[in-house]
């Protein structure tokens, strides 16, 4: 099948249903699947959509690439594209799972160190109050307070924080 088939073939209500998401309201709106909301921002069309909060848009073969972060090949065959074979389609598929189950991971660990320097540097600011100024242990502990608030510069700057994780 080429694109033109596949869009004739699936509408973005069966995109919807493919990936357990609600029906759009009346008025054709519900909630983006791809940033958090509250209230619908995403009109829905027969053969495309739009997200008014976050500016998302684009036809079916975008709403999967942006579901399952696939490229748009990858997507075509997904979705039933004629010049992949069944295997590479499903290899691709699962390449693409992959993918997001290590980017899901590397936001965990990316939490819970910064978790960890949280209470490091509580317990270190609450021990210097405690310590007398200059002793061995008041440095020591300085010095480590130093060192965690370093960590905590890299780990909130998005562009630095992932060579920390590893």
């Amino acid at each position: 099948m080429n694109t033109e088939q596949i869009k004739d073939r699936y509408s973005m209500r069966d995109m919807l249903q493919r990936y357990g998401l609600p029906q759009p309201n009346k008025a054709g709106f519900l909630c983006c699947p791809f940033h958090k909301e509250k209230t619908a921002s995403m009109k829905l069309y027969p053969k495309d959509f739009h997200c008014f909060g976050c500016g998302a848009h684009g036809d079916i073969f975008t709403f999967v690439m942006r579901m399952e972060g696939l490229t748009f090949q990858e997507a075509f065959a997904a979705l039933g594209g004629g010049y992949a074979t069944n295997f590479t389609a499903r290899l691709s598929i699962y390449r693409a799972q992959k993918r997001r189950e290590m980017q899901k991971k590397t936001e965990e660990r990316l939490k819970q160190k910064k978790k960890l320097n949280d209470l490091l540097l509580a317990v270190y600011r609450r021990w210097l109050g405690r310590l007398e100024p200059l002793s061995d242990g008041w440095t020591d502990t300085y010095n480590a307070l130093q060192y965690q608030e370093y960590l905590q510069e890299l780990l909130n700057d998005p562009k630095k924080c992932y060579e920390v994780i590893k």
